[in-house]
């Protein structure tokens, strides 16, 4: 690895579906990642081209750089998960990128999911226990997978699990994931 700002520049995954991403809940995180000097590169189990939304209207699209199966979980530093309703409801009848999360999160590794994408979480097993935020819909899929839920909190840091509610957190959500990066999940708690 190469060295960057007193820091060494490490790889965050971006795992999506093939349709429906919230179009900022992929490209403000991936500009804060890029900006802190680390490299960002889009996943998903199919492959190619993705469709990013603004809301519930088409946006751009965007060439996933692997599939899961070409990455080696060992070598994320981190994981994001971007929202939108259509891209985690999606994502988690994947049973490759389920069990690709579970992976990332068992090695320790932060993952971070903001919105919709908690529900992946939950369909990974990871949530229980858990302290996590995500978008209010839903909250009783998460409280149904043994999550404590937090409603009042812009982002929620458990062990390595990063959580936000909706694109208003961004810059938490953001900045957790940056400090996980640089300092460790510990600090990113603080």
């Amino acid at each position: 690895m190469t060295e960057t700002t007193g820091t060494q520049t490490k790889t965050v995954i971006f795992l999506t579906s093939a349709e429906g991403i919230e179009a900022v809940e992929l490209t403000d995180p991936w500009k804060a990642v890029t900006d802190a000097g680390h490299t960002a590169k889009l996943v998903s189990p199919e492959g190619g081209e993705v469709q990013l939304f603004n809301h519930l209207d088409k946006a751009e699209t965007k060439t996933a750089d692997a599939t899961v199966a070409d990455i080696d979980p060992a070598q994320v530093d981190a994981l994001v998960l971007p929202g939108g309703v259509a891209n985690p409801d999606l994502l988690r009848q994947s049973d490759e990128a389920v069990q690709f999360i579970k992976k990332v999160y068992e090695a320790g590794t932060p993952v971070a999911a903001i919105c919709h994408a908690p529900w992946v979480l939950a369909e990974a097993g990871i949530v229980s226990g858990k302290r996590v935020t995500g978008f209010d819909s839903i909250e009783t899929d998460l409280r149904n997978a043994g999550a404590e839920w937090v409603a009042d909190q812009e982002v929620v840091v458990d062990g390595n699990l990063i959580t936000s509610r909706n694109p208003d957190d961004l810059p938490a959500f953001n900045g957790a994931i940056v400090e996980a990066l640089e300092h460790g999940v510990a600090a990113a708690q603080g």
